[in-house]
C-alpha cells in the first residue's frame, strides 16, 4: 500500500473515526484503524466490536493496499503537522507503516489488515432521511436526561421511534426516572423504522460526525438489534440497547395547569447562584411561586443560606417546590425562547417545562423534598 492524502482531509476523517476506539480493551486490534486503499479513494475504519465507522476519503493511491495501526498515534500525528501539508504513506511490510509529510519522519507499527474485526453490514429495509439539524435535535434536547444507572440499562440510551398516525412524527425521549426530555421531528415519508434505543456512546459519536453539517440530508435505516446512518461518506452501524423502554406517556402529566413565565437568562442566572451554597451532591433548592415573583431558597447548615429572586408571570395560588437544581439548568440551557414556561400543580407533582419556540419538546421534572 502506498498512497497521497491531504493532511486537512485526512485530519477530520480521523476526528471522525477515533472517538470509536477504546482507549483500554484486551484485543490490541481494537485500538487500531483499518486503512484501505483502492481505485482514487481511501477508506478508513474503526471498531469496538459494538459501533463500527468507516469513511471514504479521496486519496492519490500509487499501490493499492491495507493495513491497521495505532488509532490514537495517527491521528495526534497528523493533528500536529501543518494545515495543508502532505501526508505520504507506504507500508514498508506487515508491521510497519512509514509516514512522511515535509521533513517529518515516522515509522509506524502495523497489525495486519485480517485480523480487523467487521461488522456485518446485513440492514436491508427502507430508510428515513432527515437533515441533520433536526437530528441533533432530537439528540442534544434529550441526552442530558439519560440514565447513568446500569441496573436499568434500558434507560441508558436515547429511545427513538416514529409515530403510526396520518403525519408521521420521529420521536426521541429519553428519562432516568427524576426527568424526562421528549422532543419530535415531522418526516416527510411514511417509511418503516423499528422502535430502538440508542446508546450513549452512539449518541455523542453521531453529534460530532454532524455538528458541523447542518444541512446535510442523512439516511437512517433501523432493524431490532441494530441501527445504520449514512452521512455522505460516513457509514456508521451501531448495536442498540436489548429491553423495553417504560410507557413514558404515562409520565407526562396531563392534567389543565397554570403557567409561570419568566426570563429564561435571569432564570439561569439566579438558578446558577443559588446552587453554589447547597453542598448536596444533588444541588436541591427550594423554588416559591406568587404575585408575580419567583424566589429560589437554599438553606444549608454548612455552607449558609440565600435567597434569589426574578420577576415572573403568574397570578395563582402560592406554590413551593423543591428541585434537583442540575436538572433545571440543564432544561434551561436548551431553551430557545427568550422566556421558560413551567406548568406546577403542587409541591409534591412532576412539573412541565415548555418552550414557546420549540412546542414539539417537552420537559418533566420530579420534585424533591425540602426541609
Amino acid at each position: 500500500m502506498e498512497i497521497k492524502v491531504d493532511r486537512d482531509i485526512f485530519l477530520k476523517c480521523l476526528t471522525h473515526i477515533q472517538g470509536v476506539v477504546e482507549k483500554k480493551n484486551t484485543l490490541p486490534i481494537l485500538s487500531n484503524v483499518l486503512i484501505e486503499a483502492f481505485e482514487d479513494k481511501i477508506q478508513v475504519s474503526a471498531t469496538d466490536l459494538d459501533i463500527i465507522i468507516t469513511e471514504k476519503i479521496s486519496a492519490e493511491i500509487i499501490k493499492e493496499g491495507s493495513t491497521t495501526t495505532t488509532a490514537q498515534v495517527l491521528y495526534d500525528l497528523v493533528r500536529k503537522l501543518p494545515s495543508g501539508s502532505g501526508i505520504y504513506l507506504n507500508l514498508q511490510n506487515d508491521k510497519r507503516l512509514k509516514l512522511t509529510s515535509g521533513k517529518s519522519d515516522f515509522n509506524l507499527t502495523c497489525l495486519p489488515a485480517s485480523e480487523f474485526p467487521i461488522l456485518e453490514d446485513s440492514i436491508e429495509s427502507d430508510y428515513v432521511e432527515i437533515k441533520a439539524k433536526h437530528l441533533l435535535k432530537l439528540l442534544n434536547k434529550t441526552k442530558f436526561s439519560i440514565s447513568s444507572d446500569e441496573t436499568r440499562h434500558y434507560l441508558n440510551g436515547i429511545y427513538l421511534h416514529k409515530t403510526e398516525d396520518e403525519n408521521p412524527k420521529l420521536v426521541a425521549v429519553a428519562t432516568d426516572g427524576h426527568r424526562l426530555s421528549k422532543t419530535q421531528i415531522s418526516l416527510d415519508s411514511d417509511k418503516n423504522f423499528h422502535p430502538v434505543i440508542l446508546p450513549k456512546k452512539t449518541i455523542f459519536e453521531i453529534i460530532n460526525i454532524i455538528s458541523e453539517e447542518s444541512d446535510l440530508l442523512i439516511k437512517i435505516l433501523s432493524v431490532r438489534s441494530k441501527i445504520k446512518f449514512i452521512i455522505n461518506d460516513v457509514i456508521l452501524i451501531s448495536k442498540v440497547i436489548d429491553g423495553k423502554f417504560p410507557d413514558y406517556e404515562r409520565v407526562i402529566p396531563s392534567d389543565p395547569r397554570k403557567e409561570v413565565k419568566a426570563n429564561v437568562r435571569e432564570f439561569i442566572s439566579a438558578v446558577d447562584r443559588i446552587k453554589s451554597l447547597s453542598i448536596d451532591r444533588k444541588g436541591v433548592i427550594k423554588i416559591n411561586i406568587e404575585n408575580n415573583k419567583m424566589r429560589f431558597f437554599v438553606n444549608d447548615a454548612s455552607s449558609g443560606e440565600g435567597i434569589e429572586e426574578i420577576n415572573a408571570n403568574y397570578d395563582g395560588e402560592n406554590i413551593e417546590i423543591g428541585f434537583n437544581s442540575g436538572y433545571l439548568m440543564d432544561i434551561a440551557n436548551n431553551i430557545q425562547d427568550d422566556n421558560i414556561i413551567l406548568k406546577p400543580k403542587d409541591a409534591t407533582s412532576p412539573i412541565i417545562i415548555k418552550d414557546q419556540k420549540d412546542l414539539d419538546t417537552t420537559y418533566v421534572v420530579m420534585p424533591m423534598r425540602v426541609v
